[in-house]
């Protein structure tokens, strides 16, 4: 295990907190009314007790043979801890030797609602209609055991961990017999983080588990062979097992453990205390790094205010406004309306007034391009937008070459031998890295805090959504994940890991595995990932004749941009020959198309952490819970193994959540919508959205002109919500820029022309799943998006100024608010 220092603010640690455990007594009684098996019999009904917070324990009854009222008086016990949300999961199953077992029922236990020191008797039901009945007695007791020190920040828990060395002699036979396989030696600790390990015999090896310290566990094993036969170690009584709370912490002991047909098996075991600092930072504040780099922007901000609104007096750090831009998706339509957003901020002197700066999808491109320049918004974007205009305009066939498919192959092995699980999203970040670079670009996420060490740039920030994995929609489950320079992180549960760290292996709040920071191409593909599923849509739709899966990815992007009629044409690079059956693509990776995936999976680094008791009650955690789900411990994210990331767009097309942070209280954002049609009604969902969870939002409230006739910006804001930012949104609209080249300036007849940039759904050459542009199609949008900025100078100058805080008690000379 490596450890980390802990991180946060300072003057704001982990909090920690000691606590010492219960004992949970579970008394199974009997159940009533249960269905029959089948209609000949009843059934062999048994109960399996699960709890979450004890990891790796699974208890079960006896079961009791054809009845429907069974009888079981069985007792279990369970060492919990009482600072955390402790939920038992008691499930009646119906045994059968032929088939898999039947589940009756399953019923959920608040540990909490059993009062300490009282005998408690329950009776659940499935349903308040239905007939089945299971009676259960709880009891909760004081144990002597030493307090666990908890660390917390009253939403998740980190507890004790204890690491276990067990170190196999290698001294011993290797093998039954001449004629006979070689042996392995398999050790588990369940509930531990490696719960199963094995090693060869006849050679010194080490092995090592991680596991709750509190816990009550043992570490057992058995040999097998290579042909997987296994006997039992410990000779005569054919069981070995270690019960791990009687090592003494720092001291070794040696065990000859005799095994049936091999010779003896020595081991050596030592168990110590793992370090509490956390490599994780459990906080909701924002850390160390983000507010010494808000001191360094504010005066950045500050000299380009003075200047834009023409100031008289120096802005003092507490009088700066905070000003955010929230960049929505839409693919390469994106990304160069978004270089033109930039430049006309630029132009105008106003691109050093930002201090946030929030994308997702194809937004992101930019972002990343643009922050792989440490002094990007310091230099002229022309340089970036030509970069741009020039890989856009190139065929995308090159990125499916044989050259490139073989690099992408070698490049995939190699993130499998580094411990990465491969899915297509892989695939498609090199795919796209291709497209938008025509080479492999060597940046990381967290190469681009280099960009901000000295305030010289907005900060950048990223947002995905963590999901279930096939087993709920995405609007039934979905959390918010923030990528920045200096960490990754869950809005909701307010635990954040250093950018460099997002794919190692953590546990319990510690880091077990570091695996080296991937290429950030491999983040843009998660935050872009929906628009790979354009990608595996046509590569089915002539390899698969599977009506299932065509209409399953039809129902994924059904509130996505739907593509041009087949008479008007798609994406040059979708109709190109490398989608036929049998080229290179299709014997490089049908694996990776097999499998069906549509998102990301990384190693979750909230895995082994544990639910507060009072958790639902955090406002903190309130203020992101959005689904029934987040009453269900048991199904929260700390329980799952991975993260299934995925494009927000999936959900909803914003990046506002991130900008609403608590800690960043924004007084300014400029909206960037990229929306070809309806574009008011992601503003419009998102400020539901954000009413919904108690998010300060301004009211979007429009006109019938507005509606009908968008203009380049519209200004929201909310006066009975002081909290609430006022927000500039510029829609992608073709308004003026019809009749004019600049501000002011009319075009002449000649130039009319140029003003004219289709921006209609049918026909336009900006559809989402276009990779390729004309140059001339990529100026005209660039011009537009630029114009429609410089047009609403006076527009944003004055949201500035209002937005700007009066020095107190006495105001500031020269201001105007």
């Amino acid at each position: 295990m490596e450890s980390l220092s802990p991180r946060g603010p300072p003057g704001h640690p982990h909090q920690g907190e000691a606590s010492a455990c219960c004992q949970l007594t579970v008394r199974v009684l009997e159940a009533r009314n249960l269905p029959w098996a089948d209609l000949t019999s009843e059934g062999d009904p048994y109960v399996i007790i699960e709890l979450p917070t004890a990891p790796g324990t699974k208890l079960k009854t006896k079961a009791v043979t054809n009845s429907s009222h069974p009888a079981w008086n069985e007792t279990f016990r369970f060492r919990i801890q009482p600072q955390v949300k402790n939920v038992l999961e008691l499930s009646i199953y119906d045994e059968d030797s032929v088939t898999e077992d039947d589940a009756y029922f399953k019923v959920l236990c608040d540990v909490s609602e059993v009062p300490p020191g009282q005998l408690l008797r329950k009776t659940f039901s499935p349903s308040p209609q239905g007939q089945e009945e299971l009676d259960v007695e709880f009891l909760v007791e004081e144990t002597s055991d030493h307090p666990e020190i908890l660390i917390t920040n009253g939403v998740l828990v980190a507890r004790e961990l204890s690491r276990l060395d067990v170190r196999l002699d290698g001294t011993g036979s290797t093998a039954l017999g001449p004629d006979q396989d070689q042996l392995e030696l398999e050790l588990v600790v369940k509930g531990s983080y490696e719960d199963t390990q094995t090693s060869a015999l006849g050679l010194a090896s080490a092995l090592r588990f991680h596991y709750l310290a509190a816990q009550e566990t043992e570490l057992s094993g058995c040999l097998r062979s290579a042909a997987g036969s296994s006997w039992d170690l410990g000779g005569s009584d054919g069981h070995f097992a270690v019960p791990l709370k009687f090592l003494a912490v720092g001291k070794e002991v040696t065990i000859d453990v005799p095994a049936p047909t091999a010779p003896e098996v020595r081991l050596q075991f030592k168990a110590e205390a793992c370090p509490e600092e956390l490599a994780v930072h459990l906080g909701f504040d924002l850390c160390a790094e983000e507010q010494a780099f808000l001191s360094r922007r504010k005066q950045v901000v500050a000299k380009a205010l003075q200047k834009a609104l023409q100031l008289e007096g120096d802005l003092q750090e507490d009088e700066v406004p905070v000003v955010g831009i929230m960049a929505v998706g839409g693919g390469a339509r994106a990304m160069t309306a978004l270089y033109g957003h930039l430049l006309a901020l630029q132009k105008l002197g106003l691109l050093d007034c930002v201090t946030y700066f929030s994308g997702i999808s194809g937004s992101t491109w930019t972002m990343a391009h643009l922050y792989g320049d440490p002094e990007w918004s310091q230099r002229d974007l022309e340089g970036p937008i030509r970069y741009a205009r020039e890989h856009l305009a190139e065929s995308k066939l090159e990125a499916f070459s044989p050259e490139r498919l073989e690099s992408y192959q070698r490049e995939l092995e190699l993130r499998a031998q580094q411990g990465h699980q491969l899915t297509f999203v892989d695939l498609w970040a090199l795919v796209l890295e291709s497209m938008l670079h025509g080479q492999v670009m060597d940046q990381k996420l967290s190469g681009q805090r280099a960009a901000l060490e000295r305030g010289q740039n907005p900060l950048p920030l990223y947002l995905s959504l963590n999901v279930k994995e096939n087993k709920v929609e995405t609007l039934d489950f979905k959390e918010w994940v923030e990528f920045s320079p200096y960490e990754v992180g869950f809005l909701k549960y307010g635990a954040y890991i250093p950018s460099e760290l997002f794919g190692s292996d953590f546990f319990m709040g510690r880091l077990m595995r570091r695996r080296p920071e991937s290429r950030i191409c491999f983040l843009e593909s998660i935050w872009s990932n929906i628009f790979s599923l354009n990608l595996l849509d046509a590569w089915y739709n002539l390899t698969s004749s599977d009506e299932t899966w065509k209409q399953h990815i039809k129902d994924k992007i059904r509130n996505m941009e739907k593509e041009p009629p087949a008479s008007s044409g798609t994406s040059s690079w979708l109709e190109a020959s490398w989608l036929q059956p049998g080229t290179a693509l299709a014997q490089a990776f049908k694996g990776f198309l097999t499998g069906r995936p549509l998102h990301q999976r990384s190693p979750n680094f909230l895995q082994g952490l544990q639910l507060h008791r009072d958790y639902c009650g955090q406002k903190d955690f309130s203020t992101w819970a959005d689904c029934q789900l987040d009453c269900s411990p048991g199904q929260l994210t700390p329980q799952e193994r991975q993260l299934c990331l995925v494009d927000t767009g999936y959900f909803l097309n914003t990046s506002v959540p991130s900008l609403l942070r608590p800690g960043r209280r924004l007084d300014l954002i400029l909206s960037f919508d990229y929306s070809l049609s309806s574009p008011f009604k992601v503003l419009q969902q998102t400020e539901l959205y954000c009413r919904a969870q108690g998010l300060p939002f301004p009211r979007v409230e429009l006109g019938p002109q507005d509606r009908h006739q968008p203009k380049e910006c519209h200004l929201f804001s909310d006066p009975a919500c002081p909290e609430a930012p006022v927000l500039l949104h510029f829609p992608l609209v073709n308004a003026s820029f019809q009749d004019y080249s600049a501000p002011g300036v009319r075009r002449s007849s000649a130039e009319l022309q140029a003003g004219q940039v289709d921006l209609t759904r049918a026909t336009s050459p900006y559809s989402l799943f276009n990779m390729t542009y004309k140059e001339e199609d990529f100026d005209r949008l660039l011009r537009l998006s630029d114009y429609n900025v410089r047009h609403s100078q006076a527009a944003i100058l004055q949201a500035l100024r209002s937005a700007l805080k009066p020095r107190a008690p006495a105001g500031r000379p020269g201001a105007q608010t």
